[in-house]
């Protein structure tokens, strides 16, 4: 027999899953948006030939993003992460475009 308690459990369980859901497809269509905007960047850097890592950029980009963390009650050190794989992928994609 299911008591109420855990019937009001199951219920917020299917609603906070559902807002997980619903922020990991803004989190996928987000950076889908960004990948585009860094591979304009990286055409333009091809075209120009500029080097397609820009290190003064990305520190000031990973600082930015763990004061920001911060802000949003989240662990830096993870964001810094999050931020440092995304900057590998971004150069990959430029250094590809030079070639």
């Amino acid at each position: 027999m299911t008591t109420d308690a855990t019937t009001r459990a199951a219920r917020l369980l299917a609603d906070h899953r559902a807002s997980i859901d619903r922020l990991d497809a803004i989190l996928v269509y987000t950076l889908g948006e960004r990948f585009k905007h860094t591979q304009a960047v990286g055409r333009l850097k091809a075209e120009h030939d500029l080097p397609p890592s820009d290190p003064a950029r990305e520190g000031e980009q990973i600082a930015r993003l763990e004061r920001l963390a911060v802000e949003a009650d989240l662990d830096p050190e993870f964001a810094r992460k999050f931020l440092t794989f995304i900057i590998s992928e971004v150069i990959r994609h430029h250094q590809k475009l030079q070639q």
